[in-house]
């Protein structure tokens, strides 16, 4: 697309690309956001890769942005293998379904393949993903929380194609996103940004479904 720039996020683009996650996100999920404050909390957690932290430009102006944190997958033996694991990746709602964040995926695995990961793994709606060479977690026998569950919502990407045959893994996730269950300073960081309505939204029922369901063997 003309005027459109990917590059690294730098330090004075911070508070737009919180706006930008948080217009983004709001009712999308839940009623209101949680997303804009995991952004501003990820980037000084150890699992943050700010070489994979990219943000897409349209005429000057950031519409869109991707980042990044190490995840981990374990096999049977006991055996770990680190991975890497996306979001937020989001686009500005008036730019929404035009590629934008199929650009940016596209992007950042180039560099994350150079990096020397082979998988990417993440929670996220399938409807979003599956066309961009995601699959259920079940099809490379990757389970989350207890052995043989299979999250519906829970995707992999092969970067390198086989990169998991052979064994039985477990996802075990970063830790970054846990700041978002401090529900009081969510709501404090929030202030400090232009009031907006929080109300429910159909969306927030279909992930609920994909969040709380799985898929079995």
């Amino acid at each position: 697309m003309d005027g459109i720039t990917i590059r690294l996020e730098k330090e004075n683009d911070y508070r737009a690309v919180e706006e930008l996650t948080r217009n983004a996100f709001w009712n999308v999920y839940k009623p209101g956001a949680d997303e804009h404050y995991f952004v501003h909390m990820m980037r000084n957690h150890p699992d943050f890769i700010p070489e994979l932290a990219f943000v897409l430009e349209k005429d000057g102006e950031i519409v869109g942005n991707i980042m990044y944190t190490k995840a981990w997958l374990e096999d049977e033996s006991g055996n770990r293998k680190e991975i890497v694991s996306f979001g937020p990746l989001c686009v500005a709602p008036s730019l929404q379904r035009q590629h934008l964040g199929k650009i940016l995926i596209e992007h950042s695995f180039e560099v994350v393949k150079k990096m020397g990961y082979d998988v990417n793994i993440n929670f996220g709606n399938p409807g979003n993903y599956v066309s961009r060479g995601f699959v259920s977690c079940k099809k490379k026998n990757v389970s989350c929380f207890q052995k043989g569950n299979f999250p519906t919502a829970l995707l992999v990407c092969e970067l390198i194609p086989g990169a998991l045959d052979g064994h039985e893994w477990m996802f075990i996730p970063s830790t970054a996103a846990d700041c978002c269950d401090d529900v009081e300073a969510v709501e404090e960081f929030d202030k400090q940004f232009a009031p907006k309505e929080k109300k429910w939204m159909p969306s927030q029922e279909e992930f609920y479904i994909y969040r709380h369901s799985s898929v079995v063997r």
